[in-house]
C-alpha cells in the first residue's frame, strides 16, 4: 500500500492557514485598542529626551556645535524653547522634529524653569501653602 505524498503538504497548508487567521483576529484587536489610544500614557522624562541633545549641545547642554543650553531661559520663554525643538531654525544645524510636539513641550519646560509641569504645580503649591501659614 502506497502512501500520498500530498497528504503531509495538505495538512501543513491547512495548519498555516489556519494560524494566519488566528493571528489576524489577534491583529484586529491590536489595531482596535491602538486606534482607540489604548494603553497607558506615560509622561516623558526631560532627562531621556535631553539625549536627543547632547550629540550637538554637549553632554551638560554646557554647548558643543550648538550653543549652551544651560540658561536658555534667561534668553527664551518656554513657548519659544518649544517652538525651536518643534521647528529648528533655518539656516542653522538646529534640525526640526526630533521630537513629538508633546515632547517637545515637556523638554522646553525643563530646559527653561529645570522642572516638569507636575514638579513646577507641586512647587507652587507648597510656596503657597507657606505664604498662608
Amino acid at each position: 500500500m502506497k502512501k500520498n505524498p500530498v497528504i503531509p503538504f495538505a495538512l501543513i497548508a491547512v495548519l498555516g492557514i489556519l494560524a494566519m487567521i488566528v493571528l489576524s483576529v489577534a491583529g484586529l484587536d491590536q489595531q482596535e485598542k491602538i486606534a482607540n489610544g489604548g494603553g497607558e500614557t506615560v509622561e516623558a522624562d526631560p532627562e531621556a529626551l535631553a539625549q536627543n541633545c547632547i550629540g550637538c549641545h554637549g553632554g551638560d547642554l554646557e554647548g558643543a556645535s550648538g550653543p549652551s543650553l544651560q540658561n536658555i531661559g534667561d534668553k527664551y520663554s518656554v513657548e519659544e524653547v518649544q517652538d525651536i525643538i518643534v521647528n529648528g531654525i533655518e539656516g542653522t544645524a538646529m534640525p526640526a522634529g526630533l521630537v513629538s510636539t508633546e515632547e517637545a513641550a515637556i523638554l522646553a519646560e525643563w530646559l527653561v524653569t529645570g522642572e516638569t509641569g507636575g514638579e513646577a504645580a507641586e512647587g507652587e503649591e507648597a510656596a503657597e501653602e507657606e505664604a498662608a501659614h
